[in-house]
């Protein structure tokens, strides 16, 4: 199932976010300036995570609809 037929189905919140945390890690490579990166690396060591799990987390937060 895509997402898109998962959003379409009605799918609330919990298992918008559970589908994006789900399958297999695939790597990926993100241009950003220094500077975010930076800021952002910071905020994920505030947080006690590592910057790929608060990215992920940022990204499935967008998708599945909770904004902070």
């Amino acid at each position: 199932m895509k997402y898109s037929e998962l959003v379409d189905s009605g799918a609330n919140e919990a298992q918008r976010q559970d589908y994006l945390a789900e399958g297999e890690p695939t790597p990926v490579t993100l241009r950003v300036p220094r500077n975010l990166k930076e800021a952002t690396a910071e905020k994920a060591r505030l947080r006690s995570v590592s910057f790929s799990a608060f990215v992920r987390s940022c990204i499935i937060n967008e998708l599945a609809g909770r904004h902070s």
